[in-house]
């Protein structure tokens, strides 16, 4: 049964659309009002403040706790210091991504992983022989996200003294309404912002007292859709669109592994054994065949096929997570699929995330897009482009 998170006496109150999500067993609010744009432009223009609560978070502590995630994730833990975070993904034997998401080191011997799906059994699994201790935290943690240019003065004015000093991916303690409180400054719109992590007793009095700081800064209760569309803006990647967990996949064809969804860079071959290692240490030598890119896709040609038919031409305002293939051009053979794509406002581009075979990878590449247009399967053009489409300064200033 879905349950509501801790903050939902005030989302239910505010979500005038009535449009929920499922996410995790919680009603997540996807917008507010009717039209995503509004909370979308807080994201970029204010301070949106998003509730993020079904992440799950697994508290894992104790003298092997260093040692245990060294081995089950990608990244280096051992120089991960008190106070900071780090992305990562964690792998199966095969080099292929079970999930990706942040890990905090809150003491010497305490950690804790957030993620977008439940993982607990697997990290006890491979704890087995080592001193570690997990607690889940999920339902007993309730979590928002403050982004946008103003988000740090609304913390600021919240009374968390800490931030004008807490650097890109640290997190340091605070209050907010008279209730103590983990702020960290990450993310998933690629903007300026942060985490607020807190016990969830306490979720309506720092809902509240944000609120009241923030009403200077035009602060703006924000639903997950408008979050998708930065998300794409900031090239992250979202499990079950633009990659599928090799827990869930149904063919070895559907996994893909960190270097082929992007994160190659958050895998430290040299660090020592762990899980996967071998298996992706052959890769990087050998290369990957597929590799996830942006796209833009051309405005012009796409025009053209709507109105050949006397339409104006559909464009999605929110994320359409609908896969449709990709082609080698106008005529070539298919090459891979779009995964999400969504038109940016901001930007003023039709921009898409996209996994294509490593030969057509290439920055400046000339594709295909498959639209269809009053019933019938059309190609508009498209091109492979750099990621992040958007990262303000302001993100790590």
């Amino acid at each position: 049964m879905t349950a509501p998170t801790p903050f939902h006496p005030r989302t239910s109150e505010l979500n005038e659309s009535l449009a929920w999500k499922h996410w995790s067993g919680y009603y997540a609010a996807s917008s507010y009002r009717e039209f995503v744009q509004p909370e979308y432009a807080a994201i970029r223009h204010a301070a949106a403040m998003i509730d993020v609560s079904p992440l799950y978070k697994y508290k894992i502590s104790g003298p092997d706790a260093e040692a245990f995630l060294n081995r089950v994730v990608t990244q280096n833990v051992t120089k991960l210091a008190v106070g900071q975070v780090v992305y990562t993904p964690w792998c199966d034997a095969d080099g292929k991504m079970r999930q990706e998401g942040t890990l905090f080191r809150l003491a010497e011997d305490t950690y804790r992983l957030c993620a977008a799906e439940p993982c607990l059994d697997w990290l006890v699994l491979n704890a087995e022989g080592r001193d570690v201790v997990f607690e889940d935290e999920s339902a007993q943690m309730a979590a928002l996200s403050l982004q946008g240019p103003n988000s740090r003065a609304v913390l600021r004015d919240a009374g968390v003294t800490a931030v004008d000093d807490l650097r890109f991916f640290r997190h340091a303690a605070g209050e907010i309404g008279g209730a103590p409180v983990e702020v960290s400054r990450t993310g998933y719109t690629g903007d300026l912002g942060y985490e607020i992590w807190l016990d969830s007793e306490a979720a309506l009095n720092v809902w509240d007292a944000l609120m009241k700081s923030g009403e200077p800064y035009n602060i703006t209760p924000c639903g997950i859709a408008a979050m998708d569309v930065s998300r794409v803006e900031a090239g992250f990647i979202l499990i079950g669109v633009d990659y599928v967990s090799s827990e869930t996949a149904l063919i070895e064809a559907d996994k893909s592994s960190p270097y082929e969804a992007g994160l190659g860079w958050a895998v430290k071959l040299k660090k020592g054994p762990f899980i996967g290692r071998r298996a992706l240490a052959q890769e990087k030598k050998n290369g990957s065949p597929w590799q996830l890119v942006g796209l833009t896709i051309d405005w012009d040609p796409l025009e053209k096929l709507f109105m050949d038919v006397g339409l104006m031409p559909e464009l999605p305002y929110s994320v359409d997570r609908e896969p449709v293939p990709l082609y080698a051009g106008l005529t070539g053979p298919q090459v891979g699929q779009v995964t999400s794509r969504v038109w940016s406002a901001l930007l003023k581009k039709y921009i898409a995330l996209a996994t294509v075979e490593t030969a057509y990878a290439r920055e400046g590449t000339e594709l295909a897009m498959e639209v269809t247009v009053r019933y019938s399967r059309l190609r508009a053009p498209a091109r492979v482009v750099k990621t992040p489409f958007y990262r303000p300064d302001r993100l790590k200033a």
